[in-house]
């Protein structure tokens, strides 16, 4: 098979030629498309289902919410596992899916899936899919510095400012906020008041939900000209809060919140703080890539995206990038870069003085960038990265590359040299070959002069 192989390569030089020039163009191209990482991503093919149910103790949200969702969530195609965690408030269900499972394809299962298992919860419960990202996915950690910001308008203008741009770059599954504080209106009831007035809680969650809304009229005609007729009852300022009736007391008077309460402004309850550098709490987010995207791409539309949105923050408003892995792939990619150059370097050189032939040395050389832009072929027919465990496989596989070709060549410089002293013992071409007995003289591979057919 290989004998016929080489005879096939050696009467047809000039389609072998144009093969191996077509494969270093296509290789060529395959090392620009090539996705740029600087670690590779070994995390499992999974899709996340989190369930939020705030003020629930971890016990509640396993009996009510996590275990119907492990036990609906079994039994879908090519998932290997389902797992459920537990925690104050949450539910996380995560399904592994097998590897050739297509990402996207998995998540639309688990979606059909939670259409049936929303009956199940609790009402008012909605479970939701997790980003579409991996495990090494947080590419890139900003904070706002802003001097005259409390950290309260920091997070309002990171969540409704900053966050919504740049979850318009391709490529970015999510942009995680953290730090500061998510204001709210807080209603703080007395007990002693609910019970004196003889009003329950839910009397009071009540009313504040249906005063917090719009109602739509309709519409009519006077004097040629249409009106449309609406009220709005969305909850401005706290004085509007205040001034919510809970109910009607007898003699017609209403009893508002400001009657059984304070109401204030302030920030949600939070588990813990982002503190950058011990020089106090910071606003930031954190770009998520998604799965599959090029790294290193992903990073530079992000920079310039904020370069962009830079231009509306209010003044005296910077971004601080915190975790920027392009700095780790440039350096992890230059790294083997200059790896490579230098094994190529030192096996050329090496090549040259044992052969002592250029045209031999030449004909092993050229295998080697051949070969790797090969490689990326493969790479990106994979989808694997180019990273510094495939690019370090590739620089230590250069020895083995050459090694090849250094047999073919001094055992063709071998049967070249058994038949010319062949033909000049059977005195022409024509000659009988030398018996198996008979010692012959084989020419040193730097003095062997060029054979012609």
């Amino acid at each position: 098979m290989i004998e016929q192989l080489i005879a096939l390569s050696l009467r047809n030089r000039y389609l072998v030629l144009l093969l191996a020039a077509s494969l270093f163009i296509w290789g060529a191209y395959s090392v620009r498309e090539s996705k740029i990482d600087a670690i590779p991503d070994l995390s499992e093919n999974q899709v996340i289902v989190f369930t939020e149910w705030m003020g629930r103790s971890p016990q509640i949200m396993e009996d009510q919410v996590t275990y119907p969702l492990v036990t609906n969530m079994q039994g879908l195609p090519k998932v290997k596992s389902v797992r459920g965690a537990s925690m104050f408030g949450m539910s996380f269900v995560f399904l592994i899916f097998e590897d050739n499972a297509d990402i996207y394809w998995a998540r639309e299962r688990v979606l059909e899936r939670l259409n049936y298992a929303q009956r199940l919860l609790p009402t008012g419960v909605t479970p939701t899919l997790g980003p579409d990202g991996t495990g090494v996915g947080h590419v890139l950690w900003y904070v706002l510095k802003a001097p005259g910001l409390d950290l309260g308008e920091q997070r309002a203008l990171q969540d409704w400012y900053v966050k919504f741009g740049l979850q318009n770059v391709p490529g970015v599954s999510e942009v995680a906020s953290f730090g500061g504080f998510q204001k709210e209106y807080q209603v703080t009831v007395d007990p002693t008041k609910l019970t004196y007035y003889k009003v329950s809680l839910p009397q009071v969650l009540a009313a504040v939900r249906s005063n917090n809304n719009e109602a739509g009229g309709r519409k009519f005609e006077q004097s040629g000209v249409g009106y449309i007729i609406k009220t709005s009852g969305y909850i401005q300022d706290m004085a509007t809060l205040e001034n919510v009736p809970v109910l009607t007391r007898p003699g017609g008077v209403p009893l508002l919140i400001k009657d059984i309460g304070t109401v204030q402004m302030s920030g949600e309850s939070r588990l813990g703080i982002m503190d950058l550098n011990g020089e106090g709490e910071a606003v930031g987010g954190i770009v998520v890539m998604r799965y599959g995207e090029n790294a290193d791409a992903l990073i530079k539309r992000v920079k310039a995206k904020m370069q962009e949105i830079s231009k509306g923050l209010p003044k005296g408003v910077s971004f601080q990038l915190v975790y920027d892995r392009s700095g780790l792939i440039e350096e992890a990619v230059g790294s083997i870069e200059h790896t490579l150059l230098e094994e190529m370097a030192t096996v050329s050189l090496v090549v040259l003085l044992f052969l002592f032939h250029w045209r031999s040395a030449l004909s092993i050389l050229v295998q080697i960038p051949i070969t790797i832009a090969t490689s990326f072929i493969l790479l990106n027919a994979f989808g694997i990265s180019s990273n510094i465990m495939s690019l370090t496989g590739i620089a230590l596989a250069i020895g083995v590359i050459v090694d090849n070709g250094i047999v073919m060549t001094e055992n063709s410089y071998r049967n070249l040299a058994l038949r010319q002293a062949a033909e000049e013992q059977g005195g022409g071409p024509g000659g009988p070959p030398p018996a198996d007995s008979a010692p012959v003289a084989v020419p040193s591979t730097s003095t062997l002069p060029a054979y012609h057919e």
